[in-house]
This record gives structure tokens, sequence and C-alpha cells, in this order.
């Protein structure tokens, strides 16, 4: 038996510069961090006693014969890609969050399961290579629209600024931030689901069609990221600064496509920034999903009766990416 636990993530400033449409005209730039909420992938060879190959445990249960017949995006093509053949494998999926909600979820799946099949086959992974493998087979092999950040901070894990370098190729950096006020941060972040999920792939299609006529935002929001970077790194206390900076993207960034927010998650922010947050975001591609939102500790019970409809998921920040934590003869390991 293979265990993987990868981690989901919180962007909080530069979403949308990490589209490769974008960046490798202009480059990139964002910054955010994984949270203490994972997805495990569990992955076991299947003894010949079953009249199917593949059993895939997910929101479904699929037993089929041939790769080709599995329905779960991800598992084909990757289990197409590393050329497994009939080998036998059952692949159970299980999360500590709902999947289609702002948390970069799919890319954790992916990181999870490229690097659990690796570990199948006695291989230890980089981080990097699991980034890169990830981006690969979500942009390429799947065409999937979606960005580059999400497949990183699932693979290193961590509190970072990630960029990205202009040019034909996937060129980045990823630069961890270990700063004073990283402990007076996190305890002022809420994070609250609104009871919406949704694909992110048609909201983010939508950004990337506009792009052409979205270059200076996108360039307010670059700017944006390297001011919050400021901050953290300059401040003892950077909750109240980063709140506003939130609130200033947010803003931003619903300009960037219609559909990005509904007038049902208007209300929820406004009536969190009356009960008296400073600023937040909804997390992702827009339309449902989770808010964060950063809250002086004196106001977050406020904060929790005003949304007393939503779930509040209390979290702290994850610093080790995707690993592996059971290996074949069941004993616990780190990497």
């Amino acid at each position: 038996m293979i265990i993987s636990k990868t981690p989901f993530r919180i962007s909080l400033f530069g979403g949308g510069t990490d589209y490769p449409t974008w960046w490798h005209q202009h480059g990139g730039v964002v910054i955010g961090t994984t949270i203490n909420k994972y997805c495990y992938l569990t992955v076991n060879r299947l003894r010949p006693f079953f009249a199917f190959n593949y059993r895939i445990i997910w929101s479904k249960i699929e037993d089929v014969v041939k790769i080709d017949d599995i329905e779960h995006p991800a598992v084909r093509a990757i289990l197409k890609g590393l050329s497994f053949g009939n080998e036998g494998l059952e692949i159970s999926y299980r999360a500590d969050l709902p999947a289609r909600s702002g948390l970069g979820t799919s890319s954790s799946f992916t990181v999870g399961l490229l690097n659990a099949l690796g570990a199948l086959r006695g291989a230890r992974i980089s981080k990097k290579r699991l980034a890169d493998e990830a981006i690969y087979y979500e942009q390429t092999v799947m065409r999937e629209s979606v960005g580059c950040q999400d497949q990183i901070w699932a693979a290193y894990g961590g509190f970072n600024i990630i960029e990205f370098f202009s040019g034909p190729d996937t060129h980045y950096r990823v630069i961890p931030l270990d700063f004073r006020g990283m402990s007076n941060l996190c305890s002022s972040f809420m994070l609250f689901f609104t009871g919406f999920t949704r694909t992110a792939s048609a909201l983010a299609q939508r950004q990337i069609d506009n792009m052409g006529q979205n270059t200076s935002i996108l360039n307010e929001i670059t700017d944006m990221c390297y001011i919050a970077h400021s901050e953290l790194k300059n401040n003892d206390d950077p909750s109240y600064k980063i709140g506003k900076l939130l609130d200033e993207s947010w803003k931003l960034k619903r300009r960037l496509a219609d559909g990005m927010s509904t007038e049902k998650l208007d209300q929820i922010y406004a009536a969190a920034l009356s009960a008296g947050a400073i600023g937040g975001k909804l997390l992702g591609a827009g339309g449902g999903g989770f808010f964060l939102f950063v809250v002086p500790p004196d106001a977050q019970e406020s904060v929790k009766k005003r949304l007393e409809d939503l779930v509040h998921v209390p979290f702290e920040f994850d610093l080790d990416g995707s690993h592996i934590v059971v290996s074949d003869e069941g004993t616990n390991v780190t990497r």
C-alpha cells in the first residue's frame, strides 16, 4: 500500500498572472501558501482474482478492464502516460475539504497521484519534477484551462512567492517566505465555505480569453503582489496591510471576467466587512468555493456570528508539500 498526502493551497496575490498565455509574454508572480488540509491518494496493486484491472474510488466507484475506459480524466491520462498497461491497480481518493472549491484541489489530486504511483514503482520524485509533470498532464494532455501555481504549491508546500519568467518554456522560481509576522497573519485569517462548488475551467477560460483587454488590470495585480511581498518582509504584524491589499485585489479580480462573483457572494463579502473583517477574497477562479478574510482577533466572533450559515474552517500553514506517508511495508515515511 502507498498513501500520498498532498496539501491544498490558498492563493493570496497574483492570481491570473500564472496562466501561460500571460506569463510567457509578460512574466508573472503569485504569493500564497499551502494549508493543513489535504487530499490522500491510496494506491494498491490488485491481485489477479477480479474481472477488472482497475478500481478507481472517488465520488464514484469505477471497475474497468482498460485504462481507456476510466472516467476520471486525471487518472486515465496519468496511467496512460506512465504506461501502466494492465498491471492491476486500486486507486482511492479522500480529502479533508470538498473538490471544486477554489483551493487547488484538482492539482493536489494530480500531484498526489503522480507521487503515489512513483512510490509504487520505487521512485523518489523531486518536488520540481512533481510540479512540472502535473503542469504537463493538466495543461498539455488533459488540456485544462489552468494556471501553474496550484501544481507548484501542491508539490513544494510552504508560504512562497513564485515568479514566472517570460519565454516559451515553464521557467519559474519558488522563494520560501519566512517572515516575522507569519503567526500573526495566520491567526488573522478566517476561511468560510460558501456552500457553492463549481467547475473552474469555464471561468478560467473566460479570464484567458479576456487577457488581451485586461493588460492594465493584470499589471496592477502584479504590482500589488510585490507590494504585499514588501509588507510581509518588513512588518512584524502585516495583517492590516495584507487585509487591505486583499480587498483591493478582490475588486480587481472581479473585473477579469463575468461570473467571478454573484449577488449572494457579494452579500457574504459585505456582511463580513460590516462585522469587522479588514478585507478578503474569493479563492480560486471565482463563482463559489471558499472566502478567505483577514479579521482582527477581537472581531472574529462577530464575523463568525454574522456568517453563521457558512462553515468556518480553521487552519494552519503547511510547510511540507506532497509526501508519502505510508510505504509498501506500512512504514511511516516523510518523503
